[in-house]
């Protein structure tokens, strides 16, 4: 699962098991029918008392692009709104769904996201990116949900700068924090009809 470290972004503020299980998160669902990863997140804070806090304000840039969506991601949309006059370069990661997991056959991957709190990961790493790498003109970060099969893009980082090599290292700083950090996970649909959750910070070298 996570690493305690990706939440000390939300300093300390730990929700309570009456906002949790009530439904006071804006939904009237009884917590046993919430989504699965709401209902992991919720067991992060109560049994492990992992800080997060939803209501997390970090300063967006205006130029920036933050989306967690269901529908099919577009790399001439990414690459558009990370396009800027000042750039020398424009970097762009894509997650697709491969065919196999260590030598495994997999046919679709079903991915989950606790959006409030992605949302505000997805802002955190951009304005860590501009802190060391002042020159960075754009960041979007695009991430799918639902169920994809294989050779769909599930997530897309783009980075304008006016200079390559720190394009290069911004992008990947982006998504190697937001496969660490993100409370995203995603359900691996096996050939032989098997399924099982993982985070997809267990992933991260891939």
């Amino acid at each position: 699962m996570f690493c305690n470290s990706q939440w000390t972004i939300y300093n300390g503020c730990v929700a309570d098991s009456e906002h949790w299980a009530n439904g006071s998160d804006g939904s009237d669902q009884p917590y046993s029918t919430k989504p699965f990863v709401f209902r992991i997140c919720w067991h992060l804070a109560m049994t492990v008392g992992i800080p997060f806090n939803l209501d997390v304000q970090t300063q967006t840039n205006e130029a920036d692009s933050f989306a967690i969506s269901f529908a099919p991601l577009s790399l001439n949309e990414v690459y558009r709104l990370a396009g800027d006059k000042a750039n020398g370069a424009v970097v762009v990661m894509s997650g697709m769904v491969r065919n196999n997991t260590d030598g495994k056959a997999v046919i679709a991957l079903e991915y989950q996201a606790y959006e409030p709190m992605a949302a505000a990961v997805f802002k955190q790493i951009a304005a860590e990116i501009r802190q060391q790498w002042a020159d960075v003109t754009h960041v979007v970060i695009h991430h799918r949900t639902g169920k994809l099969t294989v050779g769909e893009i599930s997530v897309l980082v783009a980075v304008g700068c006016p200079h390559r090599s720190e394009a290069f290292a911004a992008c990947k700083y982006a998504i190697d924090t937001l496969k660490h950090n993100a409370p995203i996970w995603k359900k691996e649909i096996w050939q032989d009809g098997s399924t099982s959750w993982v985070s997809i910070g267990a992933c991260e070298d891939e």
